[in-house]
């Protein structure tokens, strides 16, 4: 009897903590924010990373208008390549912890966006086609920076 209310009494503490950090891993580590954006409280090395991610964005977005406008389709799929699902191995595990899950929603859309990006590229060699899916690639962007801010903590 006393086997079976040890069990018990198990399970209800791992199921606490399962609980916990599951609402962890969805709330991630924001804070409110004075421009009522969401604060997201980072480390100065995992705010680091996550301004990396953004600028690699910014500058595949912007080598994928040159390509495209150029017409250079290889090009275009080496540029959206760089910032797709693949480079997702490289976010430190403790900064996707931290974020928030609708974030973390727009950050894995944006990727395979990008991911979309090549493929159009690579089949269709279309420029206005790549040229529309990197507008709508882009408008992941303005909702993530009109949502949240990035703060340092110590």
């Amino acid at each position: 009897m006393k086997n079976c209310r040890l069990s018990w009494v198990l399970v209800a503490v791992l199921t606490i903590i399962v609980a916990v950090f599951a609402y962890k891993f969805t709330v991630g580590n924001v804070a409110p924010s004075d421009d009522g954006r969401q604060a997201v409280l980072l480390t100065k090395d995992e705010r680091n990373a996550l301004l990396l991610e953004m600028r690699t964005w910014l500058q595949s977005s912007q080598s994928v208008l040159a390509a495209a406008s150029a017409k250079d389709f290889d090009a275009v799929v080496m540029a959206a390549t760089t910032s797709g699902m693949a480079a997702e191995a490289d976010t430190p595990g403790s900064l996707f912890r931290k974020i928030p899950v609708e974030m973390k929603a727009l950050g894995f859309d944006t990727r395979r966006k990008f991911d979309e990006i090549a493929a159009e590229a690579a089949k269709n060699k279309d420029s206005e086609r790549v040229v529309a899916k990197l507008s709508a690639t882009m408008n992941n962007c303005i909702a993530c920076h009109a949502m949240y801010r990035f703060v340092e903590t110590k």
